[in-house]
């Protein structure tokens, strides 16, 4: 174990990005793993802060595992090998079932409000850790569309080629544990459980009331 808990994770992101201190950047964590991680590092920074909402497609036998990921514009990436096991009407099933989940989460975790103006500005992406990276990807080419003017990637852990995949996507990528043996984000955080919608809102209305 590397970290105690989402918190000291962001703390000691944070830290590693105290060059955007100060510098207006805007931090955008993917919900619902990234928000603490991402509060903790927007409050640091003393940067904007707010959500991006992005969903793993998930295999319908196994939802854990995933095949790509759709954001909230619509944006969607899509591991073609991994999905070469769906058919399209499956596929398309799949992407419609995530794109209503992404518009309950815009209602209930960031209470109907728009994205935050992305055009021009730096940009870092939060979320707790790279897997397969298919929702930082999705988020991603979400940045891309809205012509950020500076896209960094920002998480405690990832698998090394994962980084280095996604490291070629964005202008900067910042990850502070690359584990030999990684199998799952969880696998470095000592306090590891699902996050609530009330615990991401409560973090957001804490930053909102600064």
């Amino acid at each position: 174990m590397v970290f105690r808990d989402r918190k000291d994770a962001g703390e000691k992101l944070a830290r590693k990005l105290k060059k955007y201190k100060d510098k207006g950047v805007l931090v955008l964590a993917i919900p619902r793993g990234g928000v603490e991680v991402g509060f903790e590092v927007a409050e640091y920074l003393h940067a904007s802060f707010s959500l991006l909402v992005t969903r793993k497609l998930p295999f319908p036998d196994n939802p854990e595992a995933g095949f790509g990921a759709i954001a909230e514009d619509g944006s969607v990436f899509i591991f073609r090998e991994a999905a070469t096991w769906l058919s399209q009407k499956q596929i398309d099933e799949i992407v419609s079932e995530q794109s209503e989940e992404i518009r309950r989460r815009l209602q209930v975790l960031r209470e109907g409000r728009p994205l935050s103006e992305i055009a021009g500005r730096t940009v870092i992406l939060v979320d707790d850790g790279l897997a397969m990276g298919s929702t930082m990807r999705a988020s991603i080419m979400l940045c891309r569309k809205k012509n950020a003017g500076k896209i960094v990637v920002a998480v405690p852990v990832a698998g090394s080629e994962v980084a280095k995949d996604i490291g070629g996507m964005v202008d900067e990528i910042v990850v502070l544990e690359t584990p030999v043996n990684f199998m799952a984000v969880a696998q470095v955080y000592s306090n590891w459980y699902d996050v609530s919608d009330d615990e991401v809102l409560e973090l957001m209305r804490k930053s909102c009331n600064k």
